[in-house]
């Protein structure tokens, strides 16, 4: 079977590489020459195409092309516009080429938090008390309702501006004249945005694979440190036993949306009552895809099985405590809590410490398994590395400047932007 990954620069990708190369032939598509995953020994050949967050109709156009002519069975994209272009533009594809993502309209639902949090409600799942804003003028109607500190969220973490995509972040406001200050400098396209009370506790991930609507996979880890420090893409995780509330809840609101795929529905547990409360659902792969498969898990094949129809039976389970480390992630995230200000780290006071950060930045180093530098597959992790020493080379102030640029992303350095 010929296979194309898309968004060859991330880490996900390199991991579907690494499963489904070893008995399919993978090409990785990316918007530049050479990728993380194209630099795999089981990647057949690379694949460039134009910044699909710039440039879509460019981007479909080479994917239409490429999947002709390389005579592509299975398409497997990776990152939200990826996933969102190809889901609504199925028509560009060969009839022999599969696509296994839920269908557009679906996709469009899981990818609007505020969406979501309306289906959470309906199906008693629950999440943190949230008050939705359409415009920042109805800021003051409710201002004096909302407490703090709170969570500024806007509904969709991609939005479709022309041809190309604008990208929104997450900020907190600790007191009401911080989130008017916040909630005003808003774009108009960041709108509707989330106010959401902002929960202290443990975040856990439930990742799933489903074939039209019936369930196949479930896999859980949790986050053991994140970049930036304060919440964002995990850098050290461990597999864990799934949380039967957390994996209840994601099935739950899976089942309603009929979906197909795989999708990864996150929570945290709060601390005051030890409720499990939904923060998002991401309807692709995730960046520690390579834990899920080291643990037993392997979701590219399972989903290729999907793609071809075969109905896979229900993994049963999978190796819990098994760990995967992403190197260059932990070394950024030591950056961003050594170099950045208290408020930027947004941490508690203890995690604030500096000599705490690189205690656990010394204990997480030699924990877990790399996630891109493998001794059969070594080509990702030189080249990842090569590529981080070149984004700092002719920084005046490289370590201060890295945790500058660290601080404020949720995804993987290297992944296009």
């Amino acid at each position: 079977m010929n296979v194309l990954v898309t968004d060859g620069d991330t880490r996900a990708a390199l991991a579907i590489t690494r499963s489904l190369g070893r008995v399919h032939r993978v090409f990785a598509a990316s918007s530049g020459l050479r990728s993380l995953a194209s630099s795999s020994r089981y990647c057949a050949g690379p694949i460039t195409y134009p910044d699909p967050a710039c440039d879509a109709a460019g981007f479909l156009a080479t994917i239409e092309r490429e999947t002709a002519a390389h005579e592509i069975d299975l398409l497997l994209p990776v990152t939200d516009i990826s996933v969102l272009l190809l889901a609504q533009h199925r028509r560009v594809l060969p009839l022999c080429c599969r696509l296994p993502v839920a269908p557009f309209d679906v996709l469009m639902r899981a990818a609007d938090k505020a969406e979501v949090a309306a289906l959470a409600t309906r199906v008693d799942v629950p999440l943190p008390a949230t008050c939705i804003l359409h415009s920042a003028a109805e800021l003051g109607a409710v201002i004096d309702a909302v407490g703090c500190p709170l969570v500024v969220k806007p509904a969709r973490s991609r939005v479709r501006i022309g041809d190309g995509w604008r990208s929104t972040h997450v900020t907190y406001a600790g007191d009401a004249d911080e989130l008017r200050v916040q909630v005003g400098a808003l774009p108009a396209h960041f709108f509707p945005v989330l106010l959401q009370e902002r929960i202290s506790g443990p975040g856990t991930g439930v990742f799933l694979c489903y074939d039209e609507g019936r369930c196949v996979a479930t896999f859980a880890h949790r986050r053991l440190r994140e970049m930036p420090p304060s919440g964002g893409v995990s850098v050290l995780c461990e597999s864990v036993a799934p949380d039967p509330d957390a994996c209840t809840a994601a099935r739950r609101l899976l089942d309603e949306l009929g979906w197909h795929g795989v999708a990864m529905v996150e929570f945290k547990r709060d601390d005051r009552d030890g409720v499990a409360k939904l923060m998002e659902i991401n309807g692709r792969f995730w960046g520690s895809l390579q834990l899920a498969i080291d643990a037993g898990v392997d979701f590219p094949a399972l989903l290729a099985a999907v793609a071809q129809g075969r109905r896979p039976e229900p993994v049963p389970d999978y190796r819990v405590g098994a760990r995967l480390r992403w190197t260059l992630g932990s070394v950024d995230a030591l950056l961003s809590s050594l170099f950045s200000t208290r408020e930027r780290r947004n941490l508690p006071a203890r995690e604030n410490r500096r000599a705490h950060a690189i205690a656990r930045f010394l204990l997480s180093f030699h924990s877990g398994r790399s996630e891109t530098l493998r001794t059969d597959d070594p080509g990702p992790g030189w080249y990842e590395l090569r590529r981080w020493l070149q984004s700092r080379r002719n920084l005046i102030h490289p370590f201060a400047a890295a945790a500058a640029d660290t601080t404020g992303s949720r995804h993987d350095p290297l992944a296009p932007r």
